[in-house]
Order: C-alpha cells, then structure tokens, then sequence
C-alpha cells in the first residue's frame, strides 16, 4: 500500500466522519415532520455519509482479496460502488418521505443497482 493510499483512505474515513456528525445534527436540530426540505437534505447527508464510509471499505476488500496488490482502477470502482450505494439510499429516502415505497419498488431500486453494477463489472 502506497502512502497516497494510506492518505485517501484518511481522508475518506475523516469526510465520512464529518458527514455522520453533520446527519447527526440535523437528525437533532431539525423535524423532518411535515418539512419536506429537511427530509431531502436529510436524505442527501445520509446518502453521501453512506457513500464516503463504502469507498474506503470497498478499496481495502479489493486490496484484501489481490493479497495487498492495488490494481489501477481499483479507487474509481470503490467509488463507483460507494457512490451507486449512496444513490440507493437517497432514492429509497426519497420514495419513503413522499409516501410512494413499497416492497416491488424497493426491491426494482436494489436489483437495477445490482444490473448497473454488474454490467460496469463485466464491460471489460
């Protein structure tokens, strides 16, 4: 492992660090009841503080399963799975605050994220 990194995956854990304490203080300050404002911000914060806690975690199980080898590309494609997570969560939020989520639709959200996914994986 490279000190660049050792550097990206502090910087990721302190971003995501700050994103958890900035939903935390929404989450207390503010009532999403009735306020559809909060409840998106609300949902935005907890889609990136998701995202910015995935990306070093899905480099490090990469570089885990290579037996510490860091491949080139390796940190767009942890990106590009935290980022698609993150996205997940912001949409289910989002379909949960406007009252529309059900099951067939929360499981369509999930599996089109598993097609992205796959087809991002297997284009090589």
């Amino acid at each position: 492992m490279y000190p660049r990194d050792r550097i990206a995956n502090l910087g990721l854990i302190l971003g995501a660090v700050a994103a958890w304490a900035a939903v935390a203080w929404l989450f207390t300050t503010r009532s999403p009841i009735g306020n559809s404002g909060v409840q998106l911000a609300g949902a935005l914060l907890l889609g990136a503080a998701l995202a910015l806690t995935l990306c070093p975690i899905f480099w490090l199980i990469a570089f885990a399963r290579r037996r510490r080898i860091a491949h080139r590309g390796d940190w767009l494609r942890a990106a590009r799975r935290a980022v698609l997570c993150g996205l997940v969560v912001v949409l289910l939020l989002v379909l949960r605050a406007f009252d529309t989520l059900s099951l067939p639709i929360a499981a369509f959200v999930v599996a089109m994220a598993g097609l992205i996914e796959l087809s991002l994986t297997l284009r090589r």
